[in-house]
């Protein structure tokens, strides 16, 4: 674990933000620099702790951010625009944001310089709607022009893109993780398990788009924080992309649903609605370069994790 540094981390009041974020303060130094506009970190029991210095501000604004990261020896890149709904409906934001917002995040990071680690967040998206057992060398297909939800996916596709190519061209240490499908306690903004377990805590239908056929691998947020922090240290992770996930935790959306409404003890009833635009069939990653070169294996299962979920979720409502 990191000790005596300083970590800045844009989206860092987002759900995996700041849980990393509560992870470092006690012995480190950090600064988050968000919009807030989806805020996980305000709730958190370490929201007033003095390690955390809380700046907000937007990564298309250059010069903020070049100042902001002034002094820190570690960055991660969390901040993005994301969750299918919101992509859809902007997508020329998500473009603006995840391209031109990430290359003024690594063009800070160059200036300011020393840094010892730069962590960037990509996508399990930028495999398109078929991936089973993907590496990281398998090809990225980003679905057809035109469709709002690969936007997405193209923007953090660039964004590996350049985390890569400025370690090459310029040496800045970045390392670039793929998380799969992360969910746990502190989930704000979109994502399956958040909605299906507020539905499920309430007694409220449970609503899948399309069959419930679709597959995902599901990583708790605790296992993603593992490999963030091995990315941060371990000299491995320097000019490397790693596929972030729990494969065992493959699961179809319906059966997910099932698991949830039976772990809750809800009465909620399973509904199906026509899936409105593009969607992923398959998502399962292969994940032996992150345990090879950072020791790195996805620890909690599918059913502790909905647990701990509808646990957090119960005392927060």
């Amino acid at each position: 674990m990191l000790k005596n540094k300083h970590i800045f981390i844009t989206g860092g009041a987002g759900f995996i933000g700041s849980t990393l974020a509560g992870l470092l303060l006690e012995d480190n130094k950090v600064t988050v620099f968000d919009t807030f506009q989806r805020d996980s970190l305000s709730a958190r029991p370490f929201a007033k702790h003095p390690n955390l210095r809380t700046i907000r501000g937007d990564i298309l604004d250059a010069p903020a951010v070049r100042e902001a990261m002034a002094g820190a020896t570690h960055v991660v890149h969390c901040a993005a625009i994301a969750g299918i709904d919101t992509v859809t409906k902007s997508p020329c934001t998500t473009l603006r944001v995840n391209m031109i917002g990430s290359a003024n995040v690594l063009e800070a990071a160059q200036a300011v310089g020393g840094l010892e680690r730069v962590v960037c967040f990509s996508t399990s998206e930028i495999f398109g709607a078929r991936a089973f057992r993907v590496d990281e060398k398998s090809p990225a297909i980003v679905g057809a022009v035109g469709e709002p939800r690969w936007t997405y996916a193209v923007g953090k596709l660039a964004e590996e893109h350049l985390a890569i190519a400025y370690h090459a061209e310029f040496g800045l240490p970045t390392t670039v993780v793929r998380p799969f499908n992360v969910y746990g306690p502190g989930q704000v903004g979109e994502g399956a398990i958040r909605n299906f377990m507020i539905a499920a805590l309430s007694g409220a239908p449970i609503t899948i788009h399309g069959d419930g056929a679709q597959i995902r691998a599901w990583c708790y947020v605790d296992d993603m924080i593992d490999c963030v922090l091995r990315a941060l240290e371990r000299p491995e992770a320097v000019g490397e992309t790693f596929n972030v996930g729990h494969p065992a935790s493959a699961s179809s959306i319906y059966a997910l649903a099932e698991a949830i409404v039976r772990v809750t003890g809800s009465k909620s009833q399973i509904t199906r609605v026509e899936r409105a635009g593009a969607d992923v069939e398959l998502r399962v990653p292969d994940v032996a370069k992150a345990k090879k070169l950072l020791g790195f294996e996805a620890q909690v299962g599918l059913e502790e994790g909905i647990r701990r979920t509808a646990s957090w979720f119960a005392e927060a409502k």
